[in-house]
């Protein structure tokens, strides 16, 4: 999507849209900049009839023959007062999903005026917005069904802004290509998203970006290594395990990193504890943490952001085969602590407690971050609204929270009190990696933090964030990319302290 600026409107250019924004006040609809006034002879009869009354997300099409652009359309943003970012990105998201199929590629947006935030704020989340709903997946689809036969909105002009804000909307955009990325691979097909390609897609981003370096260990430098549990989940897969590290290196001066782990297990049948119907079928998204951890290292070294982020992904099938692993059987780790299997479907904790053992070993990162599509349990706890997190540093907890408020992808802390690693007890090994469903997302989270020292950590359950039940709001289809906003977000508040 192509973004530009005009600073007047009389000097827009011939368009298929323009938008108008209204505020909806108790008795009364009142334009969101000055320069509604000067089309009152169109919109003041729909909004005295009460065909428009302002509402948040409201649209209304007129079709006007006086005007550079063949449509208007009436965009409400409910109460000023309580408009934020967060509103902004929804209701001109409606637009961007309104003109899908139609025969409009071209539109002019006047900027509403909000207090309290920038122009250049302003600017960036409409086009977050647009941006993030102009998204769709057909791959899958019959050639004579993909929606790029159809017409889509190529092109935005903002209007009655300064040229300072486009920077901000690029910026965007940037980013929103690589949530779309992440989007792609969690859609897609598990066999054509499988370890393998997990770490092809890891060195794709060597080729793409100077600053990266990517490292991908195969089955045998996985053996060498000793990751005994992302190697005892791999055992009933048809295809190899892979753990790719990817090292941006944005501040070379610089020794201190941050360390992203991602979730890549890209099928989770739930092993010989499989899973049944109503579960396994959406179970091609157990990789989006590996997914958020791509569009992260994609998006901030296509931002040149001055951090340095090491990357790390355990990739594997949790599949049933004659050698899978067993329920009841004990595994060795990278850490050297054994594991004893008490459920299968317990997967995802066993991959990261090497992955997260590995990156603090080998490079003593200031913080360690993971996201996991872990546990159903914070589904029922939090739903789809928000990502359910445990930190052992306040400080990390923290930042983490303000970047998921900035970029409404919203966090939740959750306890990680001592008793929770009672549960993790076992009488033939050092610790299980089940307890049953009490506190299960708790547990879990519990169980990934036995395998560090006292690294600052922060573990971000995804599970009902990460693939929605529905399309909603800006995202048209299950896949969200979501963790990748939030921490580019935080990585570009640590480059400015």
């Amino acid at each position: 999507m192509e973004f530009s600026i005009v600073t007047s409107m009389s000097k827009r250019k011939p368009a298929d849209l323009l938008i108008l924004p209204f505020w909806q006040e108790s008795k009364s609809v009142k334009g969101a900049h000055s320069e509604c006034a000067q089309f009152s002879k169109l919109t003041s009869e729909s909004i005295k009839s009460g065909d428009f009354s302002g509402k948040e997300g409201e649209l209304l099409v007129l079709y006007p023959d006086s005007l550079p652009e063949k449509r208007l359309i009436l965009l409400g943003l409910g109460n000023a007062k309580k408009c934020g970012l967060e509103t902004l990105r929804r209701t001109f998201a409606t637009v961007t999903k309104a003109c899908r199929g139609k025969n409009i590629t071209s539109l002019h947006v006047l900027v509403p005026e909000v207090t309290n935030f920038s122009e250049e704020a302003i600017a960036a989340a409409i086009a977050e917005g647009m941006s993030l709903a102009s998204y769709y997946f057909d791959e899958l689809k019959a050639e004579s069904l993909k929606e790029d036969k159809m017409y889509r909105v190529q092109r935005i002009t903002l209007l009655g802004v300064k040229p300072s804000s486009l920077a901000a909307c690029q910026k965007v955009e940037t980013v929103v290509q690589a949530v779309n990325a992440a989007r792609d691979l969690v859609n897609r097909n598990a066999d054509q998203v499988n370890p393998e390609n997990i770490g092809k897609f890891a060195k794709s981003l060597e080729k793409e970006y100077k600053s990266i370096k990517t490292t991908v260990l195969t089955r045998s430098e996985i053996e060498k290594n000793k990751m005994g549990l992302l190697l005892a989940v791999s055992r009933g897969a048809s295809c190899d395990p892979s753990f790719s590290i990817i090292e941006y290196k944005g501040n070379p001066r610089s020794k201190e990193c941050t360390a992203i782990v991602g979730k890549g297990v890209t099928y989770d049948t739930g092993g010989l504890n499989l899973k049944p119907t109503g579960g396994i079928e959406t179970m091609k998204c157990d990789m989006a943490g590996a997914a958020a951890v791509l569009g992260t290292m994609k998006a901030i070294a296509a931002l040149g952001l001055k951090v340095n982020v090491i990357g790390a992904i355990p990739s594997t099938e949790n599949a049933i085969g004659p050698v899978s692993f067993k329920p009841g059987d004990v595994y060795p780790s990278f850490s050297g602590k054994t594991v004893e299997i008490t459920n299968t479907d317990a997967e995802g904790r066993l991959i990261l407690a090497d992955a997260v053992a590995y990156v603090e070993k080998h490079f003593s990162p200031k913080y360690i971050i993971d996201l996991a599509t872990l546990t159903g349990a914070m589904v029922i706890s939090l739903g789809e609204e928000a990502t359910g997190f445990f930190t052992n540093d306040d400080k990390l907890g923290k930042a983490l929270v303000e970047s998921g408020d900035a970029t409404n992808e919203l966090l939740w802390r959750m306890p990680l009190y001592p008793e929770y690693k009672e549960k993790l007890r076992s009488t033939i090994a050092d610790l299980k990696n089940w307890n049953g469903r009490d506190a299960g997302s708790c547990v879990a989270a519990t169980f990934i933090q036995q395998f560090m020292n006292d690294t600052p950590w922060a573990h971000l359950d995804i599970a009902g964030t990460a693939y929605l039940s529905k399309p909603k709001l800006y995202h048209n289809t299950n896949a969200t990319g979501v963790g990748i906003r939030l921490l580019v977000n935080f990585f570009e508040k640590m480059e400015k302290n």
